[in-house]
């Protein structure tokens, strides 16, 4: 069998929302969960994309995921509101949910939403890419079940709870930074153990607490290191609060405590957009990015120096050209519930 098989990212996309549909789950919601889900492997992070659908598929099965939630506001203010998922797919109510705060933040300058009760988003950038192309600034945080050393200990003790963040560009793709509090997610760390390769010191451990560049006993262990020691650790516990702290609801250990299947339901995600006309102008701030773009390319020339996000959309022009590569593993557990892909 080849190591890989390529779809366009139309097939992708029609694949993820035949096969959400079959089970039962609305098209409005089958529509976004498949944009975003197609999106990941589309811009080159496979950790996040369709290998996540068996999971949900299960998840929906089994009574988990609810697959078409019922939505309810449990509070609201001018600017802010916080809203209860009710478990439903995680990308539908993460996308839901950063639009509240870009409507709010078109009304007021500044809007925020706050998500209880949803599960596994995918990836960060989905979100704020989004705000940004609506012309605001996006930033969006969660909580996540315990994956991370922290304060040199031997267990996982805090959840690497990404953060992303996208800054508009006008006639350009925005910047996105989307970054977990540790090293590397530990969907990266399944990708180098499914392609091969070896993994940079400093990712994670292995069970006898050294360190080790093999991402197969990363995985085993379960032990991620937080970037930057102390500040990984620090951001974490900050995002931690932002999230299931400030809604009241589960914190990361008691999520894990009620679910081990990766879904995360129950989690809580915080959604914030600014609008950048209240202070000066999108094309301003734009012109703002060129000028520290020049400057940093012209500070030392023979540096390659990408923004955040940038290699996103050459990885994207090449494989809307050339397919997306879907690996073998994942097409494997693909056909496992029933996916069969050529």
């Amino acid at each position: 069998m080849p190591n890989e098989i390529r779809l366009s990212h139309s097939q992708l996309i029609a694949t993820i929302h035949d096969t959400l549909a079959a089970i039962g789950v609305p098209a409005n919601i089958c529509k976004v969960e498949a944009a975003i889900m197609a999106e990941a492997d589309l811009l080159g992070v496979p950790s996040h994309g369709v290998r996540m659908l068996p999971g949900l598929v299960r998840g929906i099965r089994e009574g988990k995921v609810r697959p078409n939630p019922q939505i309810k506001m449990l509070r609201e203010h001018a600017a802010t509101c916080f809203i209860d998922g009710d478990n439903g797919p995680g990308r539908y109510i993460s996308q839901h949910a950063m639009m509240r705060a870009v409507d709010k933040a078109k009304a007021f300058g500044i809007g925020a939403c706050l998500a209880t009760r949803v599960t596994h988003w995918g990836r960060a950038f989905a979100y704020v890419y989004r705000a940004a192309q609506a012309g605001v600034i996006g930033i969006c945080t969660t909580n996540a079940v315990p994956n991370m050393l922290s304060w040199d200990s031997t267990e996982p003790m805090l959840g690497n709870n990404p953060l992303g963040i996208a800054v508009p560009r006008p006639g350009r793709e925005p910047i996105v930074l989307d970054m977990a509090m540790s090293q590397a997610a530990l969907g990266k760390v399944g990708t180098f153990s499914r392609e091969g390769k070896s993994a940079p010191l400093g990712w994670g451990l292995d069970e006898n607490g050294n360190p080790t560049n093999d991402p197969k006993a990363i995985l085993m262990s379960k032990r991620l290191l937080p970037f930057g020691d102390h500040k990984g650790t620090g951001l974490a516990v900050m995002m931690e609060l932002l999230t299931g702290a400030l809604s009241g609801m589960m914190l990361s250990q008691q999520v894990v405590e009620h679910d081990q299947t990766g879904l995360d339901p129950n989690t809580s995600k915080l959604f914030i957009a600014i609008d950048p006309g209240c202070f000066s102008s999108v094309e301003q701030l734009g012109e703002k990015i060129e000028q520290l773009g020049q400057w940093l390319h012209d500070t030392e020339p023979n540096l390659s120096i990408t923004f955040p996000g940038d290699r996103s959309w050459q990885t994207r022009a090449d494989y809307l050209r050339d397919g997306i590569p879907i690996h073998a593993d994942i097409v494997s557990q693909l056909r496992d519930i029933g996916v069969l892909l050529e």
